[in-house]
């Protein structure tokens, strides 16, 4: 499907899935697997965000941010964590508490089927179907044709992604 565009009388055209196109999130820095020693640290998410979103893990201690999945392991600035395409999933209330209040795009959850992220969009559990508001976490678990409906994936292998059709 295309979608076709026009901007000071030129016309583009635009690859589209199911009339939108689709979000891609690398899953704490991850672009084509899981890197359990490089994910979730500053370096790592900065390459992925050159072309990806990312979807980190943020944890707020002592008045300060920290990236890491099981705990807070390394600092990042209050910058950091605002950076434009950053989805920060705070790992607990005073986390969420603190992305919130600096405008940070964030959300919380633990097992939940859904939730929703401060900038409205809804985040699904892995393998929970959703469509064009829902951002589908760890498409793989998921039919193709289903992952199609979604507004975006976030995935440990983004770069898989950027051709589904």
């Amino acid at each position: 499907m295309l979608s076709w565009i026009r901007s000071n009388n030129t016309t583009f055209k635009l690859p589209t899935l199911n009339s939108h196109i689709m979000k891609l999130i690398s899953h704490r820095g991850n672009i084509t697997a899981s890197n359990p020693k490089l994910e979730n640290t500053p370096g790592y998410i900065e390459l992925a965000l050159a072309t990806y979103d990312c979807e980190v893990d943020i944890w707020f201690d002592n008045n300060k941010f920290y990236l890491g999945h099981d705990g807070p392991k390394i600092e990042v600035s209050k910058h950091f964590v605002t950076h434009t395409g950053l989805w920060c999933h705070a790992k607990h209330y005073a986390s969420l508490q603190a992305l919130l209040d600096i405008g940070a795009h964030c959300f919380f959850h633990k097992h939940d089927d859904y939730t929703v992220t401060s900038k409205g969009v809804i985040w699904a559990y892995p393998g929970k179907k959703g469509d064009k508001n829902t951002v589908c976490v760890h498409p793989h678990e998921l039919d193709v044709q289903d992952v199609k409906n979604f507004y975006g994936v976030c995935a440990n292998n983004i770069k898989d992604y950027e051709d589904i059709k």
